[in-house]
């Protein structure tokens, strides 16, 4: 059996990650999945959160994740991601004020406010924090 597999992370804009890893955490619809080398054959829908995975030296990579699909092969897992960051390109600060904005409009109420698109800012927003903060304290276990 092999001892690593293929990992592409595409965005509709660009090629996120193509690697290689000895071992993945992705955020399936129904929780976190973990994948090692010779894993079955699944396809999964991807809910907002961290990807998480060990390169073939060791390193801990990590990325910020929102929505779309991941199919896991014994050889292979590709991620077609609507929305995927390197945590090394995360901007927090911004994250921080999109945060702090769609939170002040779900307090104001309005009658007009769309409180589940403002909810999945604030989750997507805070997930992108937590993966830039995990990258600046090195954190090396791959768990979320």
């Amino acid at each position: 059996m092999a001892e690593t597999f293929q990992v592409e992370i595409v965005t509709p804009e660009r090629k996120v990650v193509i690697d290689n890893a000895t071992e993945m955490q992705i955020p399936g619809k129904g929780g976190y999945l973990g994948i090692l080398p010779g894993h079955a054959p699944l396809i999964t829908e991807l809910a907002v959160g961290e990807i998480g995975y060990r390169d073939e030296k060791g390193q801990v990579k990590r990325l910020a994740v929102a929505w779309g699909f991941a199919e896991v092969l014994p050889t292979k897992v590709t991620i077609l991601a609507e929305v995927a960051e390197r945590a090394e390109e995360i901007d927090v600060a911004r994250a921080q004020r999109t945060r702090e904005a769609a939170e002040a409009a779900l307090k104001a109420n309005k009658p007009d406010t769309d409180a589940g698109a403002l909810e999945s800012e604030i989750q997507r927003a805070s997930n992108r924090i937590a993966v830039a903060e995990k990258l600046n304290g090195q954190m090396a276990n791959l768990v979320p």
